[in-house]
């Protein structure tokens, strides 16, 4: 689908349907749907005026009113003026651009919903997003995959002096939004078709379209590195597990490398729990739990035309975690590659096994800020529910760069506690340190201290998505299923330390 921004009379442009927004509450019409309504003989206000259309947020009504080259009119509410955010500007164009797909109309024309209200570029951005996050399906395996896809989405604003910015904030939203779908793409795949083999040939397939360096190291490789704990979380499985390696970003300026910001992604291609087998409900669901190296593999993907003065790594450990003859056992103890000794007390928190070693590579690029994102814990989700992710760090002034990109981009994130008291809980008997406390009380605290163990001293965030990587119920930019998490929040965050450092 191609998004494009477009300067003219959003009611003269022909297509399959067009999209105006209206606030909750408010009866007389104002821009974009203002021009709308006088060229569809008061179409608009007849519907206000007859109570059928209150203006609720995410709200829609189709119309087929004349005097318009569009064959129809999409109507969504804005929601209360008080409180009108980018995040309700993306969901309310999720939402209608979805309802077009849905229509089969094929092309669709927008304004930049809010943009007489909040910036105008931002405003283009967040539309732009939704109408990519929109009408998203994952049709890969279904032999009657429904509405086509939509052909065209134009983001019609009038003839302006900022139509170079809007432009540009229209195809920076739209990138955005494709490198999400793509991180929700590969999280639907079925682990059968996406072992970690075949997860390095997606990431070749990213590598080379965005311009980005790869190494792959294979079973040796990470054998004569050490780890051990990335060995031994792959070892029950008939797919040896491989460590991948991205990286992209300008040379050196006048003698001084750019900074770097390694991004780290758990990479579990299926999580069957090992020998600690997990339950059968919801098993099915473990494929899901490489969505942080689908985050990452999207970010990169996005990263083509972002101009960032920064040197940008993404680390994928990728393992599948299955029981057999050869797979860990509960007491084994495994020397990750710092040296560190884990007891290996329940074989399901593999992940946290594989970001073990990651972070201790990670600690190889000097001055670096790291960030790592992992379906790594249920107890997240009994926590925080489905709709904000995990925050763990020491770090207070990283913590607000996040915790502010999160509010930006939609994909929030709330700051847990990482304190040294959790410390205890990972003492173990017969090496340094367990993998898996006995109590679960606060296991996403617990988890994040065992990680801490091996970030040492780098400027460290976790981020804990396990109970943001997949929305349980549909909603207007996520439909159930994969959504694609960290892969905006992660650039939003980019962006912003890229403008300090210019």
């Amino acid at each position: 689908m191609d998004i494009v921004f477009r300067c003219g009379n959003l009611a003269q442009r022909p297509a399959g349907a067009l999209v105006v927004g209206v606030l909750k509450g408010e009866r007389k019409l104002a821009g974009a749907a203002a021009v709308v309504d006088r060229r569809a003989h008061g179409a608009l206000s007849a519907l206000l005026a007859r109570h059928d259309f209150s203006g609720a947020h995410a709200e829609l009504a189709v119309l087929y009113p004349t005097g318009l080259k569009a064959k129809r009119v999409l109507v969504v509410g804005l929601g209360p003026r008080s409180g009108l955010s980018l995040h309700r500007v993306r969901l309310a164009a999720a939402a209608a651009v979805r309802k077009a797909r849905e229509l089969r109309a094929g092309t669709v024309v927008i304004p930049a919903l809010g943009a007489d209200r909040l910036d105008p570029a931002a405003a283009a951005q967040a539309t732009a997003e939704g109408a990519v996050l929109g009408p998203w399906r994952f049709t890969a395996y279904r032999t009657k995959p429904g509405a086509p896809a939509l052909k065209r989405v134009e983001v019609v604003e009038p003839g302006t002096k900022q139509a170079k910015s809007l432009a540009a904030a229209v195809e920076r939203g739209a990138r955005w939004a494709e490198g999400t779908v793509l991180a929700r793409d590969l999280t639907s795949m079925p682990a059968g078709d996406l072992t970690p083999e075949r997860l390095v040939e997606r990431a070749k397939e990213v590598a080379h379209s965005a311009g980005a360096k790869l190494e792959v190291l294979d079973v040796p490789a990470m054998e004569r590195l050490g780890m051990n704990a990335i060995l031994g979380v792959g070892r029950g499985s008939a797919h040896p597990p491989r460590f991948i390696v991205l990286e992209r970003g300008p040379k050196a300026l006048r003698g001084q490398p750019p900074p770097t910001v390694v991004v780290v992604g758990k990479g579990v291609t299926f999580d069957s729990g090992g020998i600690s087998l997990k339950p059968r409900d919801g098993l099915h669901e473990m494929k899901y739990d490489m969505a942080g190296a689908a985050a990452v593999l999207g970010l990169f993907a996005a990263l083509p035309g972002a101009r960032l003065p920064l040197r940008i790594v993404g680390l994928i450990p990728a393992a599948e975690n299955m029981p057999g003859g050869r797979a860990l056992k509960p007491g084994d103890v495994l020397r990750a590659m710092n040296g560190t000794f884990i007891e290996v007390t329940n074989t399901d928190a593999e992940g946290r096994l594989l970001l073990a070693d990651a972070l201790v590579y990670a600690r190889r690029y000097e001055g670096a800020t790291v960030v790592d994102l992992a379906t790594l814990t249920g107890a997240i989700g009994i926590a925080l529910g489905p709709y904000v992710a995990g925050l763990f760090t020491t770090d207070d002034g990283l913590a607000a760069e996040l915790l502010s990109a999160g509010e930006g981009s939609g994909e929030r994130l709330w700051r847990m506690p990482l304190w040294d008291d959790y410390e205890k809980e990972l003492e173990s008997d017969t090496a340094d340190i367990v993998n898996a406390a006995a109590s679960r009380e606060g296991g996403a605290c617990v988890a994040a201290r065992f990680l801490k163990r091996f970030a040492g001293d780098l400027r460290w965030a976790h981020l804990d998505i396990a109970n943001t990587a997949w929305a349980p119920a549909d909603r207007p930019h996520e439909r159930r299923g994969p959504t694609g998490y960290g892969v905006r929040l992660l650039l939003e965050w980019l962006t912003r330390r890229a403008s300090k450092e210019t």
